[in-house]
């Protein structure tokens, strides 16, 4: 059932009130005589608290299957009306108050409080938290808010094969007369009750030690025993200690907790979770076959990401929901920061211009696009604002703010940060204080033009040529914000100008930075310099925007970016292009055309990836469809297939052009190669038919019919672990017929028991570019079921379901019309944003195949 709402003005009230002095937590995770329980766990929660008003009253959260009983300095406290949803009511505090509640909690199999999981391979029992927002209630009783933040000492009594971690060092183990094992924490530091952390199984583990000038940090690895034999270990031990060694240069303030461990889990939601002390990750991030380099890139991404959440967000925290943003803009910015200046991944921000931009542009675009500072009125609200503005956005802008600035005064700001709100809660409005301590400057315009606005403004090239070659006058012109009040920014920009170097390349000649402030700006710096044949106006990506290009340069792109040397630069004329075919202003034909004829030379692999399913997007979305199925999609694959073969053998291109193959609609003679690579009778050179890759092989011959269950069930025999399963559920729901379809369907939106990721792969083999024929009864039972959803779901397992089942495979006018009399009725806010954003895409789709159908 959905969890208990808090709203702001609760728990601004609640904060008034409290000072939360620390808790004791005692966990049973056995089932009483040393074995791992089933259902539910035991949990006893002694938490100390003053209150500066004695008398009045409060509650304290607690979601469990029974509260057995709580006592309030020593009194009984009434629990027999328990519910859920108001917790357990507190009345006559005293100035320092003791509360002892003992319950009885649930394991869960959402990924959310204390999530279970049994491993198929060898019946191991695995446990970890996930409490981000608020589901520190799923496992103790507590004041579940982040400006609430206390120190905690846990207990644990677990199967003594169990590894226990937590956010501190152990004190003590002993064995119980049951044969399990008591394990007792140090008290950790101060931090918000959602970043307490809890995992616990028979995880196999790693040991390190990081040191330096400042400290000496012990390190720990940790998987699936199941996972061990794919763990490179090494490697991410290196890339630790590359953040560790970065960040303490750069932030000034040593690393603020007492150890550092890095756990592998499973069926795990997000792609981390920054818990201080104890960061839980992805178990995908295990490779347990061959990926290619850009997987380890994100990966790394994603290490120095929760890595910078230690200083930004746990050493200061957020003191409300609304500087969400705060944290993972900052988290994102610096990873990748790090990336660029401290690892191998030197085209870091290449990347974020490819990924994360691309993400916030077609965030800030949707009508449920939102101010960074967002206001954030209740948990509901917070849990859809994970999203592009939050993250890419919000890093986006913090790039532009560091050019303005300077990164020394920016890194400056940071350390005054840190060292007035350790270990406490801070605001937006803290931030802004100690960077314009630290630099000097009033940053008061630029958080109302740049965090409180949204859309995205237009930069555009305007100039004048002469005789000679040479620029007679040059401008920037500025659009207003789009969605929005239409709004004009100041902008840090670099103007570049690319030529020929003499053997065919292009280069760039000239770049000039300046600051663009209002509808127009003059460039006289560029006034009789030879103007060159491609332009940027937001050349090194300092800002926040979406470039335009003037007519040569879009000449010059459409038919020469593959000889764009540096990889940043092409792939903003990349990204420019992408965002023209989504405005309907280049024909989605054209884009893929330009795909075709350009991917080939683009060094970056995961540039590759990203421009093939934005390919794949234009030929399934935007792309007329008759057009799309007679000649788009044909082409599309036979040059995908002369590329697979004239790459190097055995190189990550080549396993990028695969992948991408298979994931495309396919004839029959295509099929019969993927099948030759599935069974070996036809193997392509260097291509390596890993366990992952015979999936992706199998996932397309099902798709198109050419493997049924029988194929299938023998795939699974040869995998039969928890990946290999969710492949085989996603390999049954891509099967083409109605039948599939139908039990894909009632298990993802009726079976309430399936774990989040089991249903995220049926989710993801329900509809497939080459079924949609088989799909049109499902645009009015989506609209007949989702509010039943919402409504019988946590928001953790509702918005898999609002978001991968909407009927974005309906691209059709009735799918708006069907959109617009759902959106009509009365319905939760949250929900009502996330179909909103459905229809959005309909609408968008729609322009862009009549742009694309137009002679």
């Amino acid at each position: 059932m959905p969890a208990p709402n808090l709203t702001r003005d609760q728990a601004k009230l609640r904060a008034d009130l409290l000072d939360v002095t620390g808790y004791d937590i005692e966990l049973d995770l056995t089932d009483g005589h040393g074995g791992p329980g089933e259902k539910t766990f035991a949990s006893t929660t002694t938490v100390r608290f003053s209150s500066d008003r004695a008398g009045e009253s409060t509650w304290v959260d607690i979601v469990a299957d029974r509260v057995h009983s709580a006592t309030l300095n020593g009194a009984d406290v009434d629990v027999s009306a328990y519910v859920e949803d108001k917790g357990i009511a507190l009345a006559g505090l005293a100035a320092s108050n003791e509360l002892t509640v003992t319950a009885d909690c649930r394991y869960m199999n959402t990924g959310e409080g204390l999530h279970r999981f049994v491993d198929p391979v060898d019946d191991g029992v695995y446990l970890y938290t996930q409490f981000e927002t608020a589901d520190a209630k799923r496992m103790f009783a507590c004041f579940d808010q982040p400006d609430l933040k206390s120190v905690y000492r846990l207990t644990v009594i677990a199967p003594k094969d169990w590894k226990v971690v937590s956010n501190a060092i152990v004190e003590s183990a002993e064995e119980t007369p049951e044969g399990a094992v008591r394990t007792v924490f140090k008290e950790s530091e101060r931090i918000s009750t959602y970043l307490v952390a809890l995992v616990a199984g028979p995880y196999a583990e790693w040991r390190d030690e990081y040191t330096d000038d400042h400290k000496t940090i012990p390190l720990g690895i940790y998987c699936r025993a199941s996972l061990a034999e794919h763990m490179d270990a090494d490697r991410l031990f290196t890339e630790t200690k590359q953040g560790f060694g970065f960040y303490h240069e750069k932030f000034g303030t040593p690393y603020p907790f007492s150890k550092y461990d890095q756990l592998f889990v499973p069926e795990f939601n997000a792609g981390a979770m920054e818990n201080a002390g104890a960061v839980t990750f992805l178990e995908d991030y295990v490779f347990r076959s061959r990926v290619t380099r850009y997987a380890y890139e994100r990966r790394a991404e994603t290490l120095l990401h929760e890595m910078a959440h230690m200083w930004f967000g746990d050493l200061v925290t957020m003191r409300w929901w609304d500087d969400l943003w705060l944290n993972e803009s900052f988290a994102t910015f610096a990873s990748v920061l790090a990336q660029a200046e401290a690892t191998e991944y030197k085209n870091a921000w290449t990347s974020f211009a490819n990924i994360e931009k691309s993400w916030a542009y077609r965030q800030d675009q949707l009508p449920s696009t939102h101010p960074i500072a967002a206001d954030i009125v209740d948990l509901h609200a917070v849990e859809v604002n994970f999203d592009g503005i939050t993250y890419a956005k919000g890093a986006s802008v913090l790039k532009q703010l560091v050019a303005y600035v300077g990164l020394d005064h920016f890194l400056d700001g940071l350390k005054v940060y840190f060292g007035k709100h350790a270990w406490g809660n801070a605001t937006l409005a803290d931030l802004l204080g100690a960077l314009e301590e630290a630099s000097g400057r009033d940053l008061s315009w630029w958080s109302a033009q740049w965090l409180e606005t949204t859309g995205l403004n237009s930069l555009s090239p305007r100039y004048e040529v002469g005789a000679d070659g040479k620029f007679t006058s040059f401008a920037v012109v500025q659009s207003g914000a789009k969605p929005g009040a239409g709004e004009l920014r100041t902008h840090r920009v670099a103007v570049g100008i690319y030529d020929e170097d003499g053997s065919g390349k292009i280069v760039r000649t000239q770049r000039v930075e300046l600051d663009v402030d209002g509808e127009r700006t003059e460039v006289p710096d560029l006034v009789g310099l030879p103007a060159g044949k491609l332009v940027l106006v937001n050349d090194d990506d300092l800002t926040y925007c979406t470039m335009r290009l003037d007519p040569a340069s879009l000449t010059t792109l459409i038919d020469r970016v593959a000889d764009i040397t540096e990889p940043l630069p092409r792939t903003l004329c990349w990204s420019a292009a992408w965002e023209m075919t989504r405005e309907a202003e280049l024909k989605a034909r054209d884009f893929v055309t330009l795909v075709q004829r350009g991917i080939h030379t683009e060094t970056e692999v995961g540039v590759v990836q990203r421009l093939l399913l934005q390919a794949q997007t234009a030929l399934n979305s935007y792309a007329e469809q008759e057009w799309a199925a007679s000649t788009g999609w044909p082409a599309f694959t036979a040059r995908l297939l002369e590329l697979v073969r004239a790459a190097e053998p055995g190189s990550d291109h080549q396993l990028a052009f695969v992948n991408s193959l298979a994931g495309s609609v396919l004839d029959a003679a295509t099929l019969d190669v993927l099948a030759g690579w599935l069974d070996e009778s036809a193997p392509l050179p260097g291509l390596t038919v890993d366990t992952d890759l015979r999936w992706r092989l199998l996932h397309a011959l099902v798709a198109h019919g050419k493997a049924a269950a029988p194929e299938i069930d023998a795939e699974l025999a040869r995998d039969n672990t928890a990946t290999g399963r969710r492949q085989a559920e996603r390999a049954r729901a891509l099967r083409p017929t109605t039948e599939a379809k139908t039990d894909a369907w009632q298990r993802a939106v009726y079976d309430d028991e399936l774990p989040n990721a089991v249903s995220d792969s049926l989710i993801s083999g329900f509809s497939h570019p080459g079924q949609k024929a088989l799909l049109g009864s499902y645009v009015p039972r989506y609209f007949e079921v989702i509010d039943e959803v919402w409504q019988r779901r946590s928001s953790e397992r509702a918005q898999p379901i609002a978001i991968g089942l909407y009927p974005s495979w309906a691209v059709a006018p009735e799918t708006v019309t069907a959109s617009d009399e759902w959106l009509a009725g009365e319905h939760p806010q949250a929900l009502r944003r996330l179909v909103s954003e459905g229809r959005a895409g309909i609408v968008r789709a729609l322009a862009a195949r009549d742009f694309d159908a137009q002679a």
